[in-house]
């Protein structure tokens, strides 16, 4: 296993986004009454921060907010098989400026949820603050490589 130096840190993180761009969904995993949850997201990367976008009462915003410790794990399928798991604290966003910036980073039309835009009380961002993201091959057997903040 290769650990990421923070001299590589940002040639790391590009090539991470490049895998999450090619993964297009990945898993969510939350937790609620001490037992874990998974669904899909579509998160964004910004260089080492992720976003993704969510209503305010959503069961998963509801976890973040009681536990913000989340996994979000990221498969590109074959033949390619990378594997981008990110371990972090996530935050929930309402405030104007925070829902305008996520709202233009966020890489998919959140108009298609939120007709009326950022401004919508129903949309809310949530920012993952990374402290460990693992990229690997073949399921995390193949150049595996760590970062750690």
């Amino acid at each position: 296993m290769g650990v990421v130096t923070e001299k590589e840190k940002e040639e790391f993180f590009i090539q991470v986004n490049a895998a999450a761009k090619q993964a297009i969904w990945s898993a969510l995993a939350t937790v609620e009454d001490g037992e874990p949850r998974v669904r899909m997201v579509h998160p964004t990367w910004e260089g080492d921060t992720l976003w993704f976008a969510t209503g305010p009462t959503t069961p998963k915003a509801l976890q973040i907010a009681a536990q913000p410790i989340v996994d979000v794990q990221f498969q590109v399928a074959p033949p390619d098989f990378i594997h981008l798991l990110v371990r972090g604290k996530a935050s929930i966003f309402s405030d104007q400026a925070t829902k305008d910036h996520a709202w233009n980073v966020i890489d998919y039309d959140l108009a298609q949820f939120w007709p009326d835009g950022p401004s919508s009380k129903d949309f809310v961002a949530i920012k993952i603050e990374p402290f460990r993201v693992e990229l690997s091959e073949m399921f995390g057997t193949g150049n595996k490589r760590v970062w750690r903040a």
